[in-house]
């Protein structure tokens, strides 16, 4: 069973930088493709930032320049690097894995979940 938690989230400003985690059981990232996807109130989950077994990396157009995502092998954890924190950034924060090397933007495509962490950017 593939494992991920996240942690990182909290409350910032607009402007702020976060950083967000996502430690995965065993190697899985080093076969497979990991993302982040992010949940606003009332709205579906949406793709933010994924990066492939290749390290292929690719982002949403609404986080292109102020996001990135970056693996640590060693650790076995993902990173999403968030600078420029904007209100519309505010939702849960999900890690997900998907048995294939190649990033999907779409939700339904990943088997393996993590629990969520919360990311609140004040005005």
């Amino acid at each position: 069973q593939v494992r991920l938690v996240e942690s990182g989230g909290g409350l910032v400003q607009a402007g702020d930088s976060l950083t967000l985690s996502c430690a995965i059981s065993g190697h899985f990232f080093s076969s497979n493709a990991v993302v982040w996807f992010r949940q606003a109130p009332g709205k579906d989950r949406a793709f933010v930032a994924g990066i492939s077994r290749n390290d292929e990396t690719s982002y949403a157009n609404a986080v292109k320049g102020r996001f990135t995502i970056s693996k640590d092998n060693a650790k076995n954890t993902i990173y999403l690097q968030m600078n420029d924190l904007k209100p519309e950034d505010t939702g849960i924060y999900y890690c997900a894995g998907r048995s294939n090397p190649v990033v999907i933007t779409s939700s339904l495509y990943y088997e393996y979940w993590g629990q969520g962490t919360q990311v609140t950017v004040s005005s």
